[in-house]
């Protein structure tokens, strides 16, 4: 049996036991809409904690991150990772038990739908603003999935990407169609011990391919900045394993790195775990499983893209080709059966991650914007007709996107995670903790948080400088701004106040 045909059968295995999980839950899944977008809050603290990081983690976990790792070094992917393990605890730890009890008191289960209930408005302003931010990012994050899925397919079977891409967004079209999000999140706490597992194999297999951690430390020492913290390795287009000088590793681009952290309090998909826990004291285990997951994972991404500099035969002329490295390990050092299921890790975050992102997106215009707005009397059956409607157009919108195989999956999973961040991280903080927080206020810091993303990253990042700060900090500050300006230039609501105290109680 051929090398090719031994990954295929590897990954037919694994896309066996995802449909499986589907048509389990399929029953259970389609009883009615609340069941299917969010699993009649259901989650064990387990599920909840590995659903949440492996759909939040993606491609970008296995690719994006030890691309990056491996093209210029520590700082680099190393600042990111910290802020994100940051990120990640801070909101377990904050947000997770308040919007459990916030949105179970409210009987919200979308995002924009504990928004409109929050803030107890009728006209669905900002219900429809936040399914539209849903919408208009979620696309950019399913590109990158599907991304990685083509990058993966293409690399192993040496077969076209477009064409690879397209396979895997109808793979996952068929899946989410079957469970929602119970199936999602069971599949999700599969992938993620996958993932896991797939990542310290490779470092190990990595490492001892390369001649042992004393060859790797000695080889990447010989790269100016590359181990560094504090400078970044510039290495050469032309000639492999060739550098020039270090360049410094300066304060704002620390900044920009760690305010990827402030990115998780506004990710759909990791907010909803939160709401779909069985109970808000099981939170606190969910938090503990959930960042040494997140610790290990990302240590494990970063170190196999150090690691790889040493490898033989083992090399790439660019950040968007180094971000094969994962799969070029497994499939070069491991048994063909065993790299198929190691690169099946690849799969398991791209899956993941693109059902996730789907089936949000979905829910935001069947549940939100068709029965919240256009047909408040629609039927659960018309409902779920929408939302899988809703799945094919984003996915069609998601495939034009990434069908440029030159584009990085880090690149373009870093502006979605901004705009999320921007629109509804600090909309999310406020309304769960600042009482004061006035409907305008909740309207102008939403929008002023997207808008400032695409403002800062198309006009203001090409000036260069001081202005190529991360897009995330500059548009999550503003909107904070604007959330205390005009809630305190407007007319505060003595029943909204004493709603929030009622829902923190």
């Amino acid at each position: 049996m051929s090398a090719s045909l031994q990954h295929l059968v590897a990954m037919i295995l694994y896309m066996a036991a995802i449909i499986i999980i589907g048509v389990y839950y399929a029953r259970r899944a389609n009883k009615n809409s609340e069941s299917y977008f969010l699993g009649g809050r259901s989650l064990g603290p387990w599920v909840a904690a590995f659903s949440a990081e492996a759909s939040d983690m993606s491609g970008w976990l296995l690719m994006g991150l030890p691309g990056l790792a491996y093209w210029t070094g520590l700082a680099d992917a190393g600042w990111t990772a910290i802020g994100l393990a940051v990120g990640t605890y801070f909101n377990w730890l904050i947000v997770s038990k308040r919007l459990r009890r916030f949105s179970g008191k409210l009987d919200a289960f979308t995002i924009p739908d504990f928004f409109s209930k929050r803030f107890g408005e009728n006209k669905k302003i900002l219900l429809t603003i936040a399914s539209l931010v849903i919408l208009i990012f979620f696309s950019v994050y399913a590109a990158q999935c599907l991304s990685a899925c083509g990058k993966l397919f293409a690399n192993l079977f040496d077969m076209d990407y477009t064409v690879m891409m397209i396979v895997a967004a109808v793979f996952v079209l068929l899946y989410t169609f079957l469970g929602g999000f119970l199936a999602e999140s069971a599949s999700d706490f599969m992938q993620a011990i996958v993932m896991i597992c797939a990542l310290v194999a490779i470092l190990v297999i990595s490492t001892v391919n390369a001649g042992g951690v004393q060859e790797v430390i000695a080889n990447a020492k010989s790269y100016d900045g590359y181990l560094s913290f504090f400078r970044s390795a510039t290495p050469s287009t032309e000639e492999v394993n060739v550098f020039g000088d270090g360049v410094k590793y300066g304060f704002l681009s620390i900044c920009s790195c760690l305010a990827w952290g402030l990115g998780y309090f506004g990710m759909p998909q990791v907010l909803l775990r939160f709401m779909g826990i069985r109970s808000e004291g099981e939170l606190t285990r969910s938090r503990r499983v959930a960042m040494i997951w997140v610790v290990i994972s990302m240590a494990a991404a970063i170190l196999i893209g150090v690691v790889g500099r040493s490898v033989l035969g083992i090399s790439y002329l660019s950040n968007a080709a180094a971000e094969n490295i994962f799969i070029d390990v497994a499939t070069t050092f491991l048994p063909p059966l065993l790299a198929g299921l190691v690169c099946a890790g690849i799969l398991a975050t791209s899956i993941s991650s693109s059902d996730s992102y789907l089936l949000i997106s979905a829910s935001a215009v069947a549940q939100n914007i068709y029965r919240g707005i256009i047909k408040k009397n629609a039927t659960e059956k018309q409902v779920m007709w929408v939302s899988r409607i809703t799945l094919v157009v984003i996915a069609v919108i998601a495939i034009i996107i990434a069908w440029d195989s030159n584009s990085t999956i880090f690149g373009i999973t870093s502006f979605a995670w901004a705009g999320f961040g921007a629109a509804f991280g600090p909309l999310m903080l406020f309304s769960l903790f600042w009482k004061r927080t006035t409907y305008p206020a909740a309207i102008a810091g939403m929008i002023s948080g997207g808008v400032m993303v695409f403002f800062w990253k198309l006009v203001i990042n090409p000036l260069g400088g001081v202005w190529s700060i991360y897009c995330l900090l500059p548009a999550f500050i503003v909107s904070c701004i604007v959330i205390v300006v005009v809630s305190l230039c407007t007319k505060r609501s003595a029943d909204m106040e004493e709603k929030f105290e009622e829902l923190k109680a």
